[in-house]
């Protein structure tokens, strides 16, 4: 019994050494004399003391800043963009066997594919479409990072800076386009309005009493503005007899 307690104990310490817990969103990489062997967790596992090595990874998702990368559009316009990147890992033995550093080499394939891409795209392109331009970010940094066992979630371009006399430009051509927009609406306006007026007078022409309303309604507004003006009434006998003296003068 007194070579079995020491031998119980040693157990014990073995078997205690060996636990191991990883939480629901850690995967741990076992590896036994350097040899991959399985990918444990969640929940409590056991390894073999001073055999097996476990390396802890983080399934969650994790949020990576691409600020400030300056680029050169297609039509030759220096541009600074800040994006953002949501990305996580699916298979965690191939972040550890296949990449040193996840971080580090998401970012650098992130900064290197958004100039890429930006330089493919016009200054136009580039603010209008973001959301797109986006897309095609996210499906061609994921098709490099995808062995190394990460998705890339998401792609966002936060801002776009462009130079203030980019900006100056930009704001006197929309001002120009605003005035064009401008001047077309008042002389549709215009237009319309005559067209209007036109069909008013020849249907006032028809009628001689619409023509007498018209005027007496004439009167009344200008009686209401409280003026000085002058107004001479002839009777549209007169007008008419004056036409036709005139068509009669000149045959």
């Amino acid at each position: 019994m007194e070579f079995l307690f020491p031998i119980v104990i040693f157990a014990l310490a073995v078997l205690l050494a060996g636990l191991r817990i990883a939480r629901q969103y850690e995967r741990c990489v076992v590896l036994r004399f350097g040899r991959y062997v399985a990918t444990r967790g969640p929940g409590l596992f056991w390894i073999i003391p001073l055999v097996d090595v476990a390396i802890r990874v983080d399934l969650r998702v994790v949020t990576t800043a691409v600020a400030g990368q300056e680029a050169i559009s297609r039509d030759n316009v220096p541009i600074k963009i800040d994006a953002v990147i949501w990305r996580r890992i699916v298979k965690a033995e191939l972040s550890v066997f296949e990449v040193r550093n996840v971080e580090d080499a998401v970012t650098q394939v992130a900064i290197t594919t958004l100039r890429d891409v930006i330089g493919r795209h016009t200054l136009d392109d580039i603010l209008k479409e973001q959301s797109q331009i986006a897309g095609v970010l996210q499906s061609a940094i994921d098709a490099v990072t995808e062995p190394w066992g990460v998705k890339v979630e998401r792609v966002a371009m936060k801002s776009v800076e462009i130079p203030p006399t980019m900006q100056r430009a930009m704001a006197q051509e929309a001002e120009a386009l605003r005035e064009k927009r401008a001047r077309l609406i008042k002389a549709e306006a215009e237009t319309e309005a005559a067209e209007k007026l036109r069909q008013a007078a020849e249907q006032m022409m028809t009628s001689p009493a619409a023509l007498e309303l018209r005027r007496m309604q004439m009167l009344t507004e200008v009686g209401a503005e409280q003026n000085t003006m002058t107004i001479v009434m002839m009777p549209s006998e007169f007008v008419e007899a004056a036409r036709a003296f005139a068509r009669k003068t000149g045959d």
